[in-house]
């Protein structure tokens, strides 16, 4: 009698396991939901602000919030929910584009340094060494010092901070896999070596460092935030959560509280649910996690 081979149930697959995922964590749920209405409001926020966002009324200057300005106005007249929300596309574009930039370069030099090893492996990690001993807020002031506070400037100098985390990650992931099986195949069917790592090595990665990229882009909004505060970011008048933070702080003595409280508060959830979404999409993508 033939014995009868057990079935073997296929693993879930990736949506079937978010879905598992949020409904077991509703911090992560919680988190994916903010993170997509930060996006949907930075995509449509010329249409949602309810006044032009740098348009003064000094008649209203320093209203607290009220049915018409639900979260006041600033010294100058202007309503202070309309900055924010005007804030949220720039904060995000800049967190983007420097998270994104990051991200591709990183991988790519990480990818081939420890794919590589040797000499090229070492030049990198001790590159990498000498970035990370600077404080990285103050590399970041010394960076746009130097270059000008524009905010394409306040892009590089983000990535360029940023940049050490993606390197060292590639770096020490691609040199665990290079000689595993499917790279020997990759390499005996006559792929070269940057093909290998683009092709076969990265790909492998990349999910992992996706958890990477939604840490840091907490790190990249409260980066250009605090570069604005202190002067060194974008300039006024244009709407940002950093500026914002740093006109209202010279009034909250005397009282006018919503100056620094609602666009402090923007910050600090758009920060809190992108760090709380990295420690979800570990859940997600980690095939261990897939039980």
């Amino acid at each position: 009698m033939n014995a009868v081979a057990p079935i073997v149930a296929p693993p879930p697959s990736t949506l079937r396991h978010a879905a598992h995922v949020l409904r077991d964590n509703p911090l992560t749920a919680v988190a994916a939901a903010g993170s997509t209405l930060l996006c949907l409001v930075a995509v449509f926020s010329p249409w949602l602000t309810p006044y032009d966002p740098v348009a003064s009324d000094v008649s209203s200057a320093l209203l607290p919030p009220s049915a018409a300005h639900w979260a006041g106005t600033d010294q100058l007249g202007r309503d202070v929910l309309s900055r924010i929300i005007a804030a949220t596309r720039l904060d995000l574009a800049i967190a983007l584009s420097a998270v994104s930039l990051s991200f591709a370069l990183g991988a790519v030099i990480g990818g081939v340094s420890g794919y590589a090893g040797g000499r090229l492996d070492r030049v990198v990690g001790r590159l990498v060494d000498v970035l990370m001993a600077f404080p990285l807020f103050v590399l970041a002031m010394a960076l746009v010092a130097a270059l000008g506070n524009r905010v394409e400037n306040i892009v590089i100098a983000t990535a360029i901070i940023n940049l050490p985390f993606y390197i060292r990650f590639a770096r020490a992931e691609v040199n665990v896999r290079r000689d595993a099986g499917y790279v020997e195949a990759a390499r005996a069917g006559g792929e070269g070596h940057l093909a290998v790592v683009l092709r076969f090595l990265l790909p492998n990665v990349l999910p992992a460092m996706a958890v990477q990229i939604s840490l840091n882009l907490g790190w990249a909004i409260l980066n250009a935030a605090g570069l604005s505060f202190i002067g060194l970011g974008v300039r006024p008048p244009t709407p940002e959560w950093g500026i914002l933070v740093a006109e209202g702080a010279r009034f909250i003595t005397t009282g006018k509280w919503w100056l620094v409280a609602f666009p402090g508060l923007a910050l600090m959830l758009a920060v809190l649910c992108f760090n709380l979404l990295g420690d979800g999409l570990r859940d997600i993508l980690d095939p261990r996690m897939r039980t």
